[in-house]
């Protein structure tokens, strides 16, 4: 059976779309949605954990967004231009995104920095992006950290007073283009609570990138390709889950980057392994959960693939359900609106 994008559309009102973070962090609300009764529950963040028993791991996404985003010049025109970085390729190479595309060619030279950084496009990608190779003296991250912004998704128009509240409380890996925004929702103290209750928290680490909000181009889902994108799940990790598995509890993931991390692991090996690597994991209803019990996310944008992949855990019905009503009771929406917790 194929399935359409368009069935995976919503009527979202442009005033719910979230604009500035909410303070403190786990005051933004919780829509509970319960797969087996189909009972929908609404609370406040912090809530989340009376609904953690003991036993439980939280798998939770230790990635940390890079200030990604390059605004510099064409060096023989002085035209200005803006990059995003998605993926290291090697020590100087990167793949990223460019704008204005159809005037950066290849061969073209792009300077950031009063040419503290210079960029040379080698090559184009097959989904239009650009390879560039940087030429530059020091340490790059360093001179990323002066030059670069945060990459906030389109839809945000509200400057982030601080950048920090466009990373997760536990962001330690450097190299996402994005933020795992269902983590942007814990505190330390609500960490440390959830550690108190016997739940496990258990790092694993996806660095978002292109995959991830890449608008689904094709009509039918199956002709779909996902972005690949770096994943790491350790050792530990894995004897955290397996315990858990193994004593009764469950698996909460937190948000759709861990989710396929994990995921991809079981497809790839059978069982969950520590592993590391490139994943281009799509999951769409008709898929069949392995690993993940229970889920943390945002609310997400109509005809995306985090949607679809919710709608794999959840049944598309429901979920499409759950959201008129946090339409109807005006949750807030995307990367700084409130949160779902569907067990």
């Amino acid at each position: 059976m194929s399935m359409k994008v368009a069935e995976f559309d919503y009527n979202l009102p442009e005033e719910l779309i979230a604009q500035t973070p909410i303070e403190p962090r786990d005051t933004s609300r919780l829509l509970v949605l319960h797969r087996q009764d189909r009972v929908i529950e609404h609370r406040i963040f912090r809530d989340i954990v009376d609904y953690l028993k003991p036993r439980d791991v939280l798998v939770i996404n230790d990635t940390r967004v890079i200030p990604a985003r390059l605004y510099g010049r064409k060096q023989d025109t002085g035209a200005r231009v803006e990059v995003l970085l998605l993926k290291r390729l090697s020590e100087r190479e990167w793949e990223a995104l460019v704008r204005p595309g159809r005037r950066v060619r290849t061969g073209a030279v792009l300077e950031f920095g009063q040419g503290r950084l210079v960029g040379r496009v080698k090559d184009m990608t097959d989904v239009g992006g650009r390879i560039i190779e940087f030429e530059y003296t020091g340490v790059f991250e360093t001179l990323l950290d002066e030059l670069g912004q945060m990459p906030l998704p389109p839809y945000i128009h509200e400057e982030l007073r601080d950048q920090g509240r466009y990373q997760t409380v536990y962001a330690r890996e450097k190299g996402s283009a994005a933020a795992p925004t269902a983590g942007l929702h814990f505190t330390p103290e609500l960490m440390e609570t959830i550690r108190e209750q016997q739940v496990s928290i258990c790092p694993t680490t996806l660095h978002v990138g292109l995959g991830t909000f890449r608008p689904v181009q094709a009509e039918n889902l199956a002709q779909h390709h996902m972005h690949s994108e770096y994943y790491a799940v350790g050792q530990d990790a894995v004897e955290m889950i397996n315990r858990a598995k193994e004593t009764g509890g469950r698996v909460v993931a937190v948000g759709t980057t861990t989710t396929r991390a994990l995921e991809t692991i079981y497809q790839k090996h059978g069982e969950l392994v520590a592993d590391s690597g490139w994943t281009d994991i799509f999951i769409y209803p008709g898929y069949e959960f392995r690993v993940v019990d229970a889920l943390i996310t945002n609310f997400h944008l109509p005809r995306s693939t985090l949607l679809m992949l919710v709608s794999a855990f959840a049944g598309k019905d429901l979920i499409l359900r759950a959201y008129q009503e946090a339409v109807d009771r005006q949750y807030r929406f995307f990367s700084f609106g409130d949160a779902m917790l569907i067990l």
